[in-house]
């Protein structure tokens, strides 16, 4: 059953990457903010269904005007997560482009890639930032850097809040609890030497998976000065992440 499981799912997501492709290729660009928004919220809805993992979301993300989403991180898939909940342009590492599929998915999807440990990268980055914020647009950030199981959160940086502090928009806290038959659980986690195609057999084999993205408030508010530091600012985020992460 695993086996069929899987290959009904990769024909399914197959074909949304391809839907998903001819629609970036051939008039994305040309349709207004608003119904561009719409296209990527709806098509990462279906791509979710594609995976078999069923998505429950709790709280409200903030649907208007610019804000920052920082969220812990778990696996490939939770760009599309979020996304489906309000359309978001996340920052992630440059390595990501380069992976088959995935790769154009998230490029499709409108990820601002950086480069990973480079100092100019992130002073261009935040420099970005100010110009997405002036449109309007919502950032996805994932403070960690990297992947965890998702029952636990890392150390995370700070570097990449500065656009956020500068253009004085919410920060808002977004925490992805994975489950796997009922129980929090790091099955579909994609780290450590797992290879993209051994972690994307067990997603689309597994059954029963499911997600909760639980939009937490934000901290810090439209138009407020923060006094904190980026790192005081990074460290309260993780400390909010935590209380809903870690299992009691």
């Amino acid at each position: 059953m695993s086996i069929i499981r899987f290959l009904v799912r990769v024909t399914a997501l197959l074909l949304v990457v391809l839907t998903g492709l001819f629609i970036a290729f051939a008039f994305y660009g040309w349709i207004s903010k608003p119904k561009r928004e719409w296209v990527l919220r709806t098509w990462s809805r279906c791509l979710m269904k594609t995976t078999g993992v069923k998505v429950i979301s709790e709280g409200y993300p903030i649907m208007e005007g610019p804000v920052m989403l920082t969220a812990n991180h778990v696996s490939w898939i939770d760009i599309f997560i979020i996304n489906s909940q309000r359309a978001t342009a996340f920052i992630a590492k440059s390595e990501i482009r380069q992976w088959p599929v995935i790769g154009w998915l998230v490029a499709a999807a409108g990820t601002i890639f950086i480069q990973r440990g480079s100092r100019q990268a992130v002073v261009e980055i935040n420099q970005t930032l100010s110009n997405h914020f002036n449109e309007g647009t919502c950032i996805g950030l994932f403070p960690e850097g990297t992947t965890s199981d998702g029952l636990t959160v890392l150390h995370m940086f700070s570097g990449l809040l500065e656009g956020a502090m500068k253009a004085q928009v919410p920060i808002q806290p977004v925490a992805l609890l994975f489950s796997y038959q009922g129980q929090r659980s790091g099955r579909v986690a994609f780290v450590g030497e797992q290879t993209l195609v051994a972690n994307i057999w067990v997603l689309l084999s597994s059954k029963d998976v499911s997600v909760t993205v639980r939009f937490l408030p934000p901290v810090t508010q439209a138009g407020e000065t923060v006094v904190m530091s980026r790192q005081e600012l990074a460290d309260k985020i993780r400390e909010v992440l935590l209380k809903e992460i870690v299992p009691v």
